[in-house]
């Protein structure tokens, strides 16, 4: 169905360190993104953008010497023809673009052609709302288009990662993982509903249908969850709305103080962090700016962290997919406070980065196919807890 090389164990830890800071970042980066094309030759990217944005993302894509521009597309008619005879590694797609919008022709390319699709989208409400359609459709991931709030250079940087991180990606594979889970009914637990437990899920790359495969699995007395997804702002807001509209649980983008409660799933805000926050007996969250941490705001880590300092042993900690190891860390420290934590295995992460580190750690208690994730999350919250006062 695809036509990039599978990666073998080797290359997946190589390429889980290319996000780390040390001195030869650039050389392993470079040496290893060579292997992902089936060619053997740099990552393709086809650029898909309206003129001005196609042009400046092309000129600073092509100084990485690992990824090659081969083509650029004014309409999903010309993207059609190229991506039959140039075959791409990956295509970066805008969700708006004349003669065909560019969920319709996502839909298309991904029922009769396979591969690889990062969406560049403008920082608004209004296209923040498709951009979260086009990941559940099959695209990898959603860099923001150059803009007020972001630089090229920033972009850049975000997009550079993104199709680093497609061109490993096995599309079928995925596909038939995430469609398996969703698909199933609510499990039923008794006696699942309490105030004193919490639910904490982080993921990243292939996060959104992963964490929808879970949450649409979880009955409506599922305890307080919170949520951190890598998204930028004003995405996330559209990605709860949408799991809220297929989910036993409401869903809804955390603000400041709110209570964490039985039945309510709460997802951290694009841009900024949240932690959790003890109030008497039970749980509030707290949104707050602050630095990016694994070059992430929201991050995993910082959740984690807090979850296990104010309600260690009444917490269940999942980890999902995702590049890079944000969340192992804290996901160790809320084994360290005694909570029970449950991480994806790799044949249904799309990227086995995170999970990978935080079991490393030994910070995982189990390790859980995406289809089973949400039975044994509700079999892990049923186990006996302790008020949150102590």
């Amino acid at each position: 169905m695809r036509y990039v090389q599978p990666l073998t164990t080797e290359q997946r830890h190589l390429l889980d360190h290319t996000m780390k800071n040390d001195p030869s970042f650039r050389a392993r980066t470079r040496a290893h993104s060579l292997l992902l094309s089936a060619q053997g030759t740099p990552i393709k990217d086809i650029a898909q953008t309206y003129a001005v944005v196609r042009k400046v993302l092309t000129d600073e894509l092509n100084k990485y010497e690992d990824i090659e521009v081969v083509g650029s597309a004014v309409d999903p008619y010309v993207a059609r023809e190229k991506i039959v005879r140039l075959r791409p590694d990956v295509v970066t797609l805008d969700i708006e673009m004349p003669r065909m919008n560019g969920l319709a022709f996502l839909a298309k390319l991904m029922k009769h052609y396979p591969l690889q699709v990062i969406i560049v989208s403008p920082l608004a409400p209004q296209q923040s709302e498709a951009a979260v359609r086009a990941l559940t459709l099959g695209a990898v991931e959603v860099v923001c288009k150059p803009g007020s709030q972001y630089s090229v250079p920033d972009v850049a940087r975000d997009l550079v990662r993104a199709i680093r991180v497609a061109a490993t990606v096995q599309v079928a594979t995925t596909q038939e993982a995430h469609h398996s889970a969703a698909v199933q009914a609510p499990t039923v637990f008794s006696h699942l509903e309490t105030i004193h437990k919490v639910l904490a899920i982080g993921a990243s790359t292939g996060g959104t249908k992963a964490i929808e495969a879970v949450l649409r699995q979880l009955p409506a007395t599922t305890p307080g969850t919170v949520i951190v997804q890598h998204m930028p702002v004003h995405f996330t807001a559209s990605f709860a709305q949408q799991l809220n509209k297929v989910c036993a649980m409401e869903v809804r983008e955390a603000r400041d103080n709110d209570p964490v409660v039985p039945g309510l799933a709460l997802v951290a805000p694009g841009g900024q962090h949240m932690l959790l926050r003890q109030s008497g007996a039970h749980y509030r969250v707290q949104v707050k700016d602050g630095p990016p941490v694994h070059h992430q705001r929201p991050s995993v880590d910082v959740l984690f962290r807090s979850v296990a300092c104010h309600a260690g042993r009444n917490a269940v900690g999942v980890l999902m997919t995702g590049m890079g190891s944000d969340g192992a860390k804290g996901l160790l420290a809320m084994r360290d406070s005694g909570a029970a934590n449950l991480a994806e295995d790799e044949p249904t992460c799309i990227v086995f980065g995170m999970p990978k580190e935080a079991i490393k750690l030994g910070a995982v208690e189990q390790v859980v196919p995406l289809p089973q994730m949400a039975q044994s999350i509700c079999r892990t919250l049923s186990r006996e807890q302790v008020p949150a006062d102590g």
